[in-house]
């Protein structure tokens, strides 16, 4: 049942296929099917505690390649389900993180591909805009995080370029190349983050006044 909102829509999507193999006096058979105005959530098996919900204008489905195709994406968020003492499932969710992309790929593993993105990480006020190729894009592995080739970071306490970016959701940064990478840390912010808003800090420097 982790993956049920992803099943409902290949299934419906296997249905359409029953109509793509029809003849068609002529024209070459289609190997997948196309919905339009797609609400989806998505249940990584890998990642029991995160739910994905997308707005997408359209959605194909490659059953060749096992891949799922989303354009004209919209309200890309990443939602955590709590759980209580017990460790058993409440039914509610926090929100966790934001994606903003035109195109995303989900292949068989639920691991997400795009060229270009943007990733908000709520808890932090992180903005991290990541850049891929054709032959190396952006890539959300689900029960880790994000790589990409380069990323720019923008946050109250740090900001940067890192290229070889590979970062949990936590904000950790694992792994990048560190010739051609530069980050700062402020240790005075002018605002930080409070419920998931930037908030002025109490406790920076106020401006010196000249005489």
């Amino acid at each position: 049942m982790q993956k049920a909102g992803l099943y409902a829509l290949l299934a419906i999507l296997g249905f359409a296929l029953l109509f793509a193999f029809l003849p068609t006096g002529g024209v070459a058979a289609q190997t997948g099917a196309t919905l339009s105005g797609v609400q989806l959530r998505l249940y990584p098996s890998s990642d029991q505690d995160a739910v994905w919900k997308f707005g997408a204008a359209t959605v194909s489905s490659d059953p060749v390649a096992n891949e799922t195709l989303l354009k004209g994406i919209s309200g890309g968020q990443r939602l955590i389900r709590i759980r209580d003492k017990a460790g058993k499932l409440t039914g509610e969710e926090t929100l966790d993180a934001r994606l903003a992309t035109q195109e995303l790929t989900i292949d068989g593993e639920d691991n997400m591909t795009t060229r270009q993105a943007r990733i908000t990480l709520v808890k932090e006020c992180a903005d991290i805009d990541l850049t891929g190729k054709d032959a190396e894009p952006v890539k959300i592995e689900q029960g880790y995080g994000f790589t990409a080739p380069v990323a720019e970071i923008q946050s109250p306490f740090l900001s940067g370029h890192a290229e070889k970016l590979r970062m949990s959701f936590r904000f950790d940064l694992d792994d990048m190349d560190n010739d051609r990478s530069v980050t700062e840390i402020n240790q005075s912010p002018k605002n930080i983050c409070r419920g998931g808003r930037l908030v002025p800090n109490p406790k920076a420097a106020a401006p010196s006044k000249e005489s």
